[in-house]
């Protein structure tokens, strides 16, 4: 049955109104989208004149490369050559540089922030993977796991000062905020290391939990926490802070702490009050209160989490979830998972850009950096986090540091 005059005209009116619709929405989309970025952009950028700079450093392992992102336009600035199999990054804080570690090639690149480019090279021992600045800016501390020590860099002239014996196998070497104390995990023979950070000998050797690696350290540098992933526990030690004091209980285990399985990672609050582990077998977190050296809590947070950070505020946990290929958002004071971000595959590193409103997500397989944005809510954007932009990098990225500065000032400008 043919339809009638009406209901054709009804039907050609209805299709009319509906392409006008579409192309209208078709103009208006990129114009509205481009207006919603300026403005989330703006609102959110601070600006800190010509003079600011702020990047993220990623070390790419299979590249031999290190990447730079400008973090004022959330795009790639340079690509930097270094040595073979780059992993460890630190930044100084009182000078514009980057330290970087090649494992492959026994040495460590120092990059100047200013021109992005490695201005020397200084050689350490075998397999170094890790690097950490003592607060001074003044020296560095590389744990060399193939030959069972650290070397300590002098980074105003620019050579290793020695090499200090530690145990088997030694993961990271992190100095105190007080900078008295190198404390070193030993993943070979469950050992960790305090060396004396001024003699640059080791003052005790102290038997923990089994694989020690990851260590967090009060901000009073009364304690250290090692996490043992072959054990399931964290170690609690004391340090011996002052000498002249008469201490002679100092530089000792407090305990041993029972977490979830294979604990990978410590989040220190930077207050100091509660440390937050990631337990990668369990897909948990862990809350151990740093005072009573009991743990408080623990939550499921996600497939197998590798990293933690804690935003300034002492707000906000961030994990990066290496089976689940997203970010949990946990509420510290509420107790609880706020929210999940998805991200690419194999999120490991963690940073947060200097105002704290973005997060950089290493993603270890898909070879890219994922930038969450953290903003207020509003009518048309309920939600608080939202994915930004991916940034390629290059292939295996190991580790993700951000600095900055003024140019030609000593760090980043105050808040």
């Amino acid at each position: 049955m043919l339809p009638s005059s009406s209901a054709t005209l009804s039907s050609s009116i209805d299709h009319t109104a509906l392409k006008k619709l579409l192309l209208t929405t078709i103009v208006l989309i990129p114009v509205i989208g481009g207006l919603a970025w300026w403005y989330f952009r703006e609102q959110a950028l601070p600006n800190y004149g010509p003079a600011y700079r702020e990047y993220a450093y990623v070390t790419n392992g299979k590249s031999n490369t290190v990447s730079v992102i400008d973090l004022r336009t959330f795009g790639p600035a340079k690509t930097i050559p270094t040595g073979i199999e780059p992993t460890g990054i630190a930044a100084n804080s009182k000078k514009n540089e980057i330290y970087v570690v090649n494992t492959g090639s026994n040495n460590v690149s120092v990059i100047d922030a200013e021109k992005n480019a490695v201005v020397a090279t200084i050689g350490v021992q075998g397999k170094p993977y890790f690097i950490d600045v003592s607060e001074d800016g003044k020296r560095a501390f590389v744990a060399n796991s193939g030959s069972a020590n650290v070397s300590v860099i002098d980074l105003e002239k620019r050579g290793v000062l020695g090499n200090v014996r530690v145990g088997s196998g030694p993961g990271l070497a992190r100095v105190s905020p007080d900078g008295a104390t190198v404390v070193v995990s030993n993943r070979g023979d469950n050992t960790v290391s305090l060396i004396d950070a001024k003699s640059l000998r080791v003052r005790a050797t102290l038997p923990v939990c089994q694989q020690p690696e990851d260590i967090a350290i009060m901000p009073d540098s009364s304690k250290a926490f090692v996490a043992c992933s072959g054990s399931s526990q964290v170690a609690s030690i004391a340090l011996q802070t002052n000498r002249r004091s008469g201490d002679l209980n100092g530089d000792r285990v407090l305990a041993l702490m029972d977490v979830g399985r294979t604990p990978v990672n410590l989040a220190l609050k930077p207050d100091g009050g509660e440390l937050i582990v990631c337990d990668f077998g369990s897909d948990s977190i862990s809350i151990i209160e740093t005072g009573t050296n009991e743990v408080g809590s623990s939550t499921l947070i996600g497939q197998h989490p590798t990293r933690g950070l804690v935003t300034r505020d002492n707000s906000r946990l961030y994990t990066s979830n290496f089976g689940s290929n997203n970010v949990a958002v946990y509420d510290i004071d509420l107790g609880r998972r706020i929210a999940t971000v998805a991200v690419g595959s194999r999120p490991d590193g963690l940073a947060l850009s200097q105002d704290q409103n973005y997060l950089l997500v290493l993603d270890t397989q898909a070879g890219d950096v994922t930038v969450i944005q953290k903003r207020t809510p509003r009518k048309l954007e309920p939600t608080e986090y939202s994915l930004l932009t991916m940034i390629p990098v290059g292939v295996q990225p190991n580790a993700i540091v951000v600095k900055a500065f003024l140019v030609g000032g000593a760090g980043a400008p105050k808040k």
